[in-house]
């Protein structure tokens, strides 16, 4: 055992244990970690949403000399006056801390949940739905340098099965019976397994975290093994 002499690591490795002290049960230690971690967060993401998002697009764009010390590369352009409308729908967001103008924020969580909703909606419509079309419409026998390709042949013919058989499963007009019942149940499958494999997907991204922290733990901390 080789422990480490950096106060920042003891500090590190007693919030983590302070973490972990929530498996047996809630207690001090846990919720001092907590709120620590909760406060931090919340301060350094208040001091980038400032400096990384406010400051350079915003303040810079509507008074850029003001901004010469900051960013020097912004000192000579032309003010963008345009910026007022999110400088005023800001200002309206702050009104919610008004217990009589909490009225005046809804104007602006509506105009930015609104327009939040369009962008996305073209997005989503570009990358997942037609995306997903697009790569549904495949060729079912394929070729590799003039050689029939076996195994993607057979890929393609199970991705439009499987979508296939999803489909059929979310087709409501028709009885599930017979062939079209098979079809539905293999479409069951297809989506249990596409959704285990997200949820697998999750649990190994906890799993790499929870390794992490047994390796800062037994490797910067303790020192029993080397990374």
């Amino acid at each position: 055992m080789n422990l480490s002499g950096d106060i920042w690591v003891w500090v590190g490795a007693l919030l983590t244990l302070s973490i972990f002290s929530f498996l047996y049960k809630d207690n001090p230690f846990y919720k001092f970690a907590e709120h620590l971690f909760v406060g931090v967060s919340a301060a350094y993401w208040m001091c980038m949403g400032i400096w990384g998002t406010l400051v350079p697009n915003l303040f810079a764009k509507l008074h850029p000399p003001l901004m010469k010390t900051i960013l020097p590369a912004v000192a000579g352009k032309e003010p963008d006056y345009w910026y007022f409308i999110p400088l005023i729908l800001g200002i309206m967001f702050l009104m919610r801390l008004s217990p009589k103008g909490a009225w005046i924020s809804r104007w602006a969580l509506a105009f930015i949940v609104g327009t939040t909703a369009g962008l996305y909606l073209t997005r989503s419509l570009r990358s997942d739905f037609i995306g997903q079309i697009q790569y549904s419409i495949i060729p079912l026998v394929t070729y590799k340098d003039g050689a029939f390709n076996f195994v993607g042949t057979i890929s393609n013919i199970i991705i439009f099965l499987g979508v296939f058989c999803g489909l059929i499963y979310f087709f409501f007009s028709k009885e599930h019976k017979g062939a079209f019942g098979v079809a539905s149940r293999v479409g069951i499958y297809i989506l249990m397994i596409t959704f285990g494999a997200g949820f697998g997907y999750t649990v190994m991204a906890r799993i790499s975290l929870l390794v992490g922290r047994m390796q800062y733990l037994f490797a910067d901390w303790l020192g029993v093994i080397s990374r």
